[in-house]
């Protein structure tokens, strides 16, 4: 089933109480009622997305004159059904082809405010250390969301592995692969469990925030990876549309695109997950 959850919602909701919020307090968001004077609550997935955010709050924020708190969210659908309700200000964990799908799909209201960086995803394997090696008929397992999912592709047709059929855009599922020398056979899952599939399947194609989640250092452990040059899957922070000129998230957005943060993402990921500004 490719739909983007194949859990509840009201499961999912539970399972982010569980994850629940970094940092201090738990603060509820206020800009769905036009008060900009308490704490800017921002949804996030773990890696590297609260990371960095938590760099942010932990030497940056308080000299700007911002309230930060962060909830930290497994999965991609909460963040942003949070922000659109007003649970959250805020969140950071997407790029613009899941969001436009997430919009389409949902009738959520979530737009940019500033992109930040960008995961490249990445090919894995525990059985063999090659892409090339992958035998006739080997199982890969892709992320189930339609963004993703043609994501991880692209990726493979990309490095030779397939070949799409021309138009194939950001909906693309295996039926629209023209050529498949390998007789390649693709495993749809959650995102978030394509890497904990590693031992159950030949390969997997892994977002870069669960990669590094897992241990597994994408520069130096993908037998593929995604370009960086002219990638439309930038990582941003987003809000509901109206709140772009809140001055907590444009005290945020100059934050996130520091220098300080730049050399933050250079220093603890080591290219793993690189900065776009």
């Amino acid at each position: 089933m490719r739909n983007t959850a194949k859990i509840t919602t009201a499961v999912l909701a539970a399972g982010a109480l569980t994850f629940g919020l970094t940092a201090c307090g738990s603060g509820d968001s206020s800009a769905s009622a036009g008060d900009y004077s308490g704490p800017l609550v921002v949804a996030a997935s773990p890696t590297p997305h609260a990371e960095i955010l938590n760099f942010v709050k932990d030497h940056l924020a308080k000299k700007a004159g911002l309230d930060l708190q962060v909830k930290e969210f497994q999965d991609y659908i909460v963040p942003n059904t949070a922000t659109e309700d007003g649970s959250v200000d805020a969140n950071y964990f997407q790029n613009q082809p899941y969001l436009d799908d997430f919009n389409k799909k949902r009738g959520t209201h979530i737009v940019p405010v500033v992109t930040v960086h960008l995961e490249p995803l990445g090919l894995y394997s525990h059985k063999v250390k090659k892409a090339d090696a992958l035998k006739s008929g080997a199982t890969i397992a892709v992320p189930n969301d339609a963004v993703n999912e043609a994501r991880a592709l692209k990726l493979l047709a990309a490095n030779g592995l397939i070949t799409l059929k021309d138009g194939a855009g950001n909906e693309a599922t295996p039926q629209d692969i023209s050529k498949n020398p390998k007789n390649l056979k693709f495993k749809e899952v959650e995102a978030a469990q394509t890497a904990r599939s590693l031992d159950d399947v030949d390969a997997a194609v892994v977002n870069g925030n669960y990669a590094i989640s897992a241990g597994i250092k994408p520069a130096k452990e993908a037998l593929v990876l995604e370009s960086a040059k002219n990638s439309p899957y930038g990582n941003f922070l987003a809000v509901k549309k109206g709140n772009e000129k809140d001055p907590r998230v444009k005290k945020l957005a100059k934050l996130l695109t520091s220098p300080e943060v730049k050399k933050f993402i250079e220093d603890k990921y080591q290219g793993s997950v690189i900065a776009s500004f």
